[in-house]
């Protein structure tokens, strides 16, 4: 009755739509050529690192400059790219899906003087604001999670190591001399809110310790049913422990049970989870999303564990460096590195990439759904 008594027409749902509520439609923001040619698209090339083109059956074409973004921006940042966007591209530009700036023009010309702009832009210790770069067979921007800014349970911060990582494989950014794309992620929990489980590379925050527990203020700060309740594994019970010759109301934790996941703390300050010395990174490596030559597969670990080496991560950043250059010097042309480790087999990638293989790394997964899920984008009959 709510839509009937609003005026709502499930015949024509657009009439009278109230725009404040949720997102605008998204093709509200299309710059003019792109809505003009939708679905007439014919082709697109790169024309060199960061800069695309893309041709219309109707002779229009689009010229694409993108840039690496941060995933955390300042508000002074945003303002400039704006400034940008207004100057060159009539106020439009998108991010892609991993945190870069594509700004679009619709000549050569303009691109290049664009392209010549961005790089002009520079902070005051030297490195470019908005460096172009990301497209092809070479790395693309990070795609990161939270980390020590703003997350509660993380066992690595993204920022840092995101940062450290792209100093290192800065050149292949701006560079195309990979077999095929190289795709670089950081999730900085298992509770992954970034897709590590599908990256060529992918940096893991890893805890190794069941959470602490704060008996003095777990009863008043927690509702002990809710923190039993988000365990997924069911590793909390409810306990009473003596606490300075006090009974007390609290939880107690099968350590073999924990997974480590932080769920617990979410629901219950009092349960922490973060400890310096059984916080660390994982390494993984091998996956992908998409259906070219081989279907899509998962990371696979590959370090089992390296300890936070704040603020630069060096040994993460030698073992990501050693992956991607035997991947580069071994991989055939439009190889992704997990495809290039099963042609070669994943002992010699151990060799090749100078990685030490331990039983940590052994998979012994025994759940049969492993072996029925549709694991995949593939038809499946």
């Amino acid at each position: 009755m709510a839509f009937i008594s609003s005026g709502y027409d499930p015949s024509e749902p657009m009439k009278d739509r109230m725009s404040d509520i949720g997102p605008r439609k998204y093709d509200e923001f299309y710059p003019p050529i792109i809505a003009k040619n939708k679905g007439k698209w014919l082709y697109h090339e790169i024309l060199e690192p960061g800069v695309l083109v893309h041709v219309s059956e109707t002779g229009d074409e689009v010229f694409t400059v993108r840039v690496g973004g941060c995933r955390l921006m300042s508000t002074t940042h945003i303002r400039e790219i704006c400034e940008i966007s207004e100057k060159y591209c009539d106020g439009y530009l998108r991010f892609t899906t991993r945190n870069n700036i594509e700004f679009m023009v619709d000549s050569k010309d303009k691109a290049d003087a664009l392209k010549k702009d961005l790089e002009s832009r520079k902070f005051d210790a030297g490195s470019y604001k908005f460096p172009v770069g990301g497209t092809g067979a070479g790395v693309t921007n990070i795609i990161h999670t939270q980390g020590w800014i703003h997350c509660h349970t993380p066992a690595t911060d993204a920022s840092g190591p995101v940062k450290a990582t792209m100093d290192d494989l800065f050149k292949d950014f701006q560079d195309m001399r990979l077999p095929a794309q190289l795709r670089v992620s950081l999730a900085c929990c298992l509770n992954m809110c970034g897709a590590v489980h599908c990256s060529d590379i992918a940096i893991l925050g890893y805890h190794r310790k069941p959470p602490l527990l704060d008996h003095e203020y777990l009863d008043k700060m927690c509702e002990i049913p809710l923190a039993i309740a988000a365990c997924p594994t069911a590793a909390i019970k409810p306990a009473k422990v003596d606490f300075k010759g006090t009974e007390v109301k609290s939880v107690a934790v099968k350590n073999e049970r924990c997974m480590f996941c932080g769920n617990c703390y979410t629901m219950c300050p009092s349960m922490p989870l973060a400890d310096t010395e059984g916080d660390g990174i994982v390494l993984m490596a091998g996956g992908k999303v998409s259906n070219r030559i081989s279907a899509p597969k998962f990371s696979k670990v590959v370090v089992a564990f390296i300890k936070n080496e704040t603020p630069r991560w060096p040994t993460m950043t030698k073992v990501i460096n050693q992956m991607v250059e035997a991947y580069a010097k071994d991989a055939n042309k439009y190889e992704r590195l997990g495809d290039w480790a099963e042609r070669i087999g994943w002992e010699r990638f151990f060799d090749k990439c100078e990685l030490d293989f331990t039983h940590h790394l052994i998979d012994d997964f025994r759940d049969p759904a492993y072996f029925t899920w549709r694991q995949t984008t593939n038809f499946k009959f």
